[in-house]
């Protein structure tokens, strides 16, 4: 099991915890538009970080980027597998008759 599988576990199992006590809780206790936010949030400041060229800060924003990602994925009831899933039915297609394919 990766370090991304286990995490998207552990958000998953924190989406009925107490606010007060998880800060994952916390945040989907405030509905999907607050997960989508943060999220956005959190992509804006991995963004200045490549801008910059600090690759600690850098790594450090990724990895919140990717944990807000599964709490807004978990806010809308899409996991982890449902994301996989997609991404194994796009391997060997060209990204741009993929993005083509989409209109």
């Amino acid at each position: 099991m990766t370090a991304l599988t286990r995490l998207a576990a552990t958000i998953a199992a924190r989406k009925g915890a107490d606010p007060d006590t998880s800060w994952t809780a916390k945040l989907l206790s405030k509905g999907p538009e607050k997960c989508a936010e943060k999220f956005g949030e959190e992509a804006v400041e991995a963004i200045i970080e490549a801008v910059k060229g600090d690759r600690d800060r850098l790594t450090a924003e990724a990895a919140d980027v990717l944990y807000h990602l599964l709490v807004m994925l978990a806010a809308r009831d899409v996991t982890l597998e449902d994301v996989l899933a997609e991404l194994d039915r796009r391997e060997g297609t060209s990204g741009l008759s993929e993005k083509a394919a989409r209109g």
